[in-house]
């Protein structure tokens, strides 16, 4: 696969992301981090099998589920995506020394993220 999903969001409109990092902790047995500034739970891909992601309080009330994509140039992706009838929703965005990710949406409304690669150990 040429672009693979690297990443997942799942965000509460509730505004207690606590309480929803445990609610999947609880379900799926996942090892929720949230030890950081933001409280943004990370969750490992577990012993070299699916995706990691992270889970977290709304920031704007709205809850969500966002996948992210790998991909090596985030704004030509966007400028393709809008040209397909995508719709801008964050620029690229650099957190340094982890990623750089930015957002759209899809013609059905969905939010996809894209980010680049991870470098090892971030």
């Amino acid at each position: 696969m040429p672009n693979p999903i690297t990443h997942f969001e799942i965000i509460g409109a509730a505004g207690d992301g606590k309480k929803l990092q445990e609610f999947y902790s609880g379900l799926f047995g996942w090892n929720v981090d949230a030890n950081n500034p933001m409280n943004y739970g990370l969750v490992a891909a577990q012993e070299g099998h699916g995706t990691g992601g992270g889970i977290s309080a709304s920031q704007d009330g709205k809850n969500y589920v966002t996948i992210y994509i790998e991909v090596d140039d985030p704004q030509a992706y966007l400028d393709k995506a809008i040209s397909m009838g995508g719709k801008l929703i964050m620029p690229p965005t650099d957190i340094p020394g982890m990623v750089t990710f930015a957002q759209f949406q899809d013609p059905e409304g969905n939010l996809i993220g894209l980010a680049t690669a991870m470098p090892p150990n971030a």
